[in-house]
């Protein structure tokens, strides 16, 4: 499933969920976390049952559905180890190149 549509399932959800419940949802990252879309897949659902709306019900499965039809992500790995992968991974500077053309004003 494609990203747009996944953001658009989260986008619908979070619309019933803030008009039912005044619950207010990132769609961006319930779209893009499969953690977050899932507790909030089960918040719906709690609340389906306790307040009757079936709507609420199935577009939790809608979005459900979207996580596992989605491919898994490649490797994962928190965005800190991520950022220090990157930051190791940057070659150094040779140092007979000058760091400044003309020198500091």
């Amino acid at each position: 499933m494609s990203d747009s549509d996944k953001l658009a399932i989260a986008a619908h959800l979070h619309v019933l969920l803030r008009r039912k419940t005044g619950r207010v949802t990132d769609t961006e990252w319930m779209a893009a976390n499969a953690d977050y879309a899932q507790e909030i897949v089960r918040f719906a659902r709690q609340r389906a049952t306790e307040d009757n709306a079936p709507d609420l019900a199935e577009w939790a499965d809608r979005l459900e559905h979207a996580l596992h039809a989605s491919p898994p992500a490649a490797q994962r790995r928190p965005l800190l180890d991520a950022a220090a992968h990157a930051v190791r991974a940057r070659p150094e500077p040779t140092p007979e190149v000058p760091r400044y053309v003309g020198g500091i004003r």
